[in-house]
């Protein structure tokens, strides 16, 4: 590496490389044994490793394992639920399987011929933070064709731990009805089609319905992703639907800890790519967050399930490391040929070469995200992710697009603008719909954006008499969604008179106004 002077003429123009480690190649933690590997610059050796990962790991979970913070400096953990894993044969979460086991589950005593722990009831051997563990692994095969299904696999591997129950999901749950009235228990489950080839996520285009349909669950998962405009939006829609599956699961099974086993260059991928795709808003929920599901208006949720990942300090190279020395068996993922096009996939590329030549850059990159919020408080929470959502989102929308109405792409959406904003349209500017006509008030920017970005290859064109509505997961409908505008055979609402006058009240003159007016009119 050289500076910006000639090395030829100037000696001192050259600059020396930076050793791949310290001045000694001993391990810098016991410093008696040669090191074994080199993370960022510092050298350890194989027994100081392993106990440095684990140091990470519980320095990372323990402090939000308690529902409240006690006035002790340390404090007993006991946590008010169970503990849920979310498992998907990776490395992260092999590796998170493997240190939850060994460290709060192992080391349970042997039961009595009673069935209780033997060592005495108030032994402090006996007191587990978590009561059980369950272990949710979702299926995607079903997504594409041809692709292998791993279910029994994945249960192979959590069998070895048995501390640990295995609850398989599928990624077609989400469209499924049963599956709803399980984790929910409402047994009205409607579902919502949707025209996203409609401007503005109107409900001319919209349709709930209580009825039982045609399409199977894994037609209608399959009808939604085909519907979807980039390759980009498949990937982060399969991601959004995988998510809060486990969401539910683990909130219906009473557990109040979620754990992801992401670790810090897979979370540093995460938070560029929600970025790139506007989920800037909730930047925070990348790295921890408490969710629970929509109350009822005027009630407070119950339950909140702490979502932590613990291992947000420890690099791709280390849990590649401590898997290979403590022989811990890692499934793998089936890739997605569609996500090589993604911006997922373009930012682990990017993310992964930034690694291997400036590893602290990697981490920098978390630490800045976690310091960031968001200036309003949430209006609420987003029908199809289920994170925070920004108030007056298609406003602030409106005010930054710059969109012509002469292209070709957008000229057949004035087909299905309503007849009432269609007169007053003008070419210029975006056409003015009513909230309460839109599906966009009870969806956060990065799902709007996703179900309604224009592809570079054009718009798929349904044939004539051929309807293009495309299903939405079953939890879009649930609580509140008839109650503000959206009726359920896709109609208006009726607005009362009060409402009405509520709405133009800002655009009336009053008669002490219009006095005034009039006597200016006498000196101009």
């Amino acid at each position: 590496m050289s500076s910006c002077g000639n090395p030829a003429t100037e000696e001192q123009a050259l600059m020396p490389r930076r050793l791949k480690f310290g001045k000694s190649k001993d391990c810098v933690r016991c410093r008696l044994k040669p090191g074994n590997i080199v993370i960022r610059h510092a050298v350890y050796c194989k027994e100081c490793f392993t106990p440095i990962v684990d140091m990470k790991f519980r320095k990372a979970l323990e402090p939000s394992v308690n529902a409240r913070a006690g006035t002790s400096k340390r404090p007993k953990l006991k946590a008010s639920g169970n503990l849920c894993l979310a498992f998907s044969g990776g490395l992260g979460s092999s590796i998170t399987l493997d240190i939850v086991h060994n460290t709060y589950f192992s080391s349970r005593p042997p039961l009595d011929d009673l069935g209780k722990p033997r060592g005495g009831t108030n032994h402090p051997r006996n007191v587990s933070v978590w009561p059980s563990c369950l272990v949710c692994y979702v299926e995607v095969c079903g997504a594409f064709a041809g692709m292998h299904d791993r279910t029994e696999d994945i249960r192979s591997v959590v069998e070895r731990y048995p501390s640990f129950e295995f609850v398989p999901l599928r990624i077609e749950d989400a469209f499924d009805g049963s599956w709803w009235t399980k984790v929910s228990g409402s047994n009205i489950t409607p579902q919502v089609w949707l025209e996203l080839s409609k401007e503005g996520l109107i409900t001319d285009g919209l349709h709930v319905a209580s009825k039982v349909t045609d399409l199977t669950p894994v037609e209608a998962m399959r009808s939604y992703l085909s519907s979807l405009p980039t390759q980009t939006a498949i990937s982060s829609a399969l991601q959004n639907l995988t998510r809060v599956l486990i969401l539910h699961t683990a909130h219906s099974r009473g557990s109040s800890h979620l754990l992801f086993g992401s670790s810090l260059t897979s979370i540093s991928i995460s938070l560029l790519s929600s970025i790139s795709q506007g989920g800037g808003y909730a930047i925070r929920e990348e790295l921890q967050e408490e969710w629970a599901p929509v109350a009822a208006s005027g009630s407070k949720p119950n339950n909140v399930l702490r979502v932590i990942r613990p291992l947000r300090d420890v690099t791709a190279k280390e849990c590649a490391i401590y898997a290979w020395w403590n022989n811990i068996s890692v499934v793998g993922r089936d890739k997605q040929r569609r996500a090589i096009l993604g911006i997922a996939a373009l930012t682990k590329n990017f993310v992964v070469g930034l690694e291997k030549d400036y590893p602290s850059t990697v981490s920098t990159i978390a630490r800045t995200c976690e310091k960031l919020e968001p200036k309003d408080v949430p209006s609420g929470q987003c029908r199809l992710c289920k994170r925070p959502m920004q108030s007056a989102i298609q406003e602030w929308k409106d005010r930054i697009s710059i969109r012509s109405y002469s292209d070709d792409k957008l000229a057949a959406d004035l087909a299905h603008i309503p007849s009432p904003c269609r007169g007053n349209l003008d070419t210029r500017t975006p056409p003015q719909v009513p909230p309460l006509l839109a599906l966009t008030d009870f969806l956060c920017y990065s799902c709007h954006t996703t179900l309604t970005s224009r592809s570079s290859r054009g718009v798929k064109q349904s044939a004539p008499g051929v309807s293009s509505a495309t299903p939405l997961p079953i939890w879009v409908a649930d609580r509140g969604l008839h109650e503000d505008g959206l009726i359920g055979d896709g109609t208006r609402r009726k607005i009362p008179k009060e409402e009405m006058l509520d709405i133009v009240a800002n655009f009336l003159i009053n008669d002490q106004e219009l006095r005034g007016m009039r006597y200016l009119q006498r000196f101009l």
